[in-house]
């Protein structure tokens, strides 16, 4: 179908118009419509832009809704992925991030218990074994305190000193006359010191030994054996 001009049709329908009456209006003698009038009734005819003509109209509007619709469906679609791609790119970053961190805090911990294990092994290079001491016929509290103090590895010496202050007050010819626990460390029998030396009874670096392998071998270090002694007043 071909487009039509509204405004073309109008002004021609007012151009045949007026043409009509000024023929009648010379027959009938009545006078003729002026240039005015005419421009009057052109001027109040409505003028629209040319248009498509029958349907065409609505199959247009029609595709162009699509159009933008399917656009914005698009744009929808391609920011959700972008949304989607930087969240992932994101995780991944955080997770190696973490991962890192969890590989350093290990790192440390383990260069930590190396550390400690070296302090340790120092500490007891530097101790001293019970046949290291002259035998003498007594010992003073603190001549005790001092053959202990080279015996036991510095870390652990506090918490043997613990036991032993509860046990004998440093007392090395202590005996419990109800049980017959004997010595620093109140062995029960006093007798089972006797696989640290034969002068369990009156050695007290005898009785330290003896005492500092217990502990190692029952609670795994002198600090252990005292965790175990607050708990239950006994080791």
């Amino acid at each position: 179908m071909s487009r039509i001009s509204v405004r073309g049709f109008a002004v021609a329908s007012a151009t045949a118009v007026t043409t009509v009456g000024a023929v009648v209006g010379v027959a009938s003698g009545a006078p003729q419509a002026s240039d005015d009038n005419f421009e009057a009734t052109a001027a109040d005819t409505t003028l629209l832009a040319d248009i498509p003509a029958g349907q065409h109209a609505q199959v247009q509007t029609a595709s162009l809704t699509q159009q933008a619709d399917a656009q914005a469906t698009a744009a929808d679609v391609a920011a959700k992925k972008s949304a989607e791609e930087s969240a992932r790119i994101q995780a991944a970053k955080d997770a190696k991030a973490k991962k890192e961190a969890a590989e350093e805090k290990a790192e440390k911990a383990e260069q930590a218990r190396e550390a400690k294990l070296a302090e340790e092994r120092a500490s007891r290079d530097e101790t001293r074994d019970s046949s290291d001491f002259s035998v003498q016929s007594s010992y003073s509290v603190s001549e005790v305190q001092a053959m202990a103090r080279q015996m036991i590895p510095g870390d652990q010496f506090q918490c043997f000193s613990n036991i032993v202050d509860h046990e004998s007050t440093w007392n090395y010819k202590a005996q419990n006359p109800s049980s017959g626990a004997y010595g620093l460390v109140q062995a029960l029998p006093g007798s089972k010191m006797a696989s640290a030396g034969a002068d369990w009874q009156t050695n007290p670096a005898t009785q330290i030994k003896w005492g500092l392998n217990y502990m190692n071998d029952r609670y795994g270090s002198p600090c252990g054996a005292w965790s175990f002694w607050q708990a239950n007043n006994w080791y």
